[in-house]
């Protein structure tokens, strides 16, 4: 069997995650210890990322022609991707703030809703909260004058019972 067969399968499953998917962010992984690679994993998994291992290679070539082709320059030495089709933010999010505790852990790029960003660009979309988040915010300041009104003609009725 030729190499081509053997690799076209990890090319066509990189390039089925990679489809569809709102982010994608690499990293150097070198230097994090087995209990930090699995804690990562983890918190990765709870949030609906993908992250695995691949041969820059295999990514190079599923990358080929995608809005994720600006990653090929960044393949170099251990590379991780982080793969999310829910969350734009999530893979950023998570793989910065792991970095905080496991500074071994370095952002290399990303593709965030189809643009590119660098290592500095993940740090910044790496502050934005997650869409729930966001979506709580507006609620709860769309509430609070509402609430206030309320609280204010509740204390006017009261006043005037008395």
């Amino acid at each position: 069997m030729a190499k081509v067969e053997l690799k076209k399968p990890i090319v066509d499953q990189i390039s089925e995650e990679l489809n569809g998917a709102k982010a994608a962010v690499l990293v150097d992984y070198r230097g994090l210890t087995v209990e930090q690679d699995t804690e990562l994993r983890k918190q990765l998994r709870e949030a609906g990322v993908v992250y695995k291992v691949y041969k820059n290679t295999m990514i190079n070539f599923a990358v080929k022609g995608t809005e994720f082709e600006e990653l090929s320059k960044h393949l170099e030495g251990p590379t991780a991707i982080a793969i999310s089709k829910e969350d734009a933010t999530a893979p950023a999010r998570i793989l910065f703030n792991f970095s905080k505790n496991a500074p071994k852990l370095e952002l290399k790029a990303g593709v965030v809703d189809g643009t590119y960003y660098d290592e500095k660009g993940i740090q910044v979309i790496a502050t934005i909260p997650s869409r729930e988040e966001l979506l709580s915010k507006l609620l709860g300041s769309i509430q609070s004058p509402i609430t206030n009104f309320a609280r204010v003609i509740k204390q006017i009725a009261e006043k005037n019972e008395a």
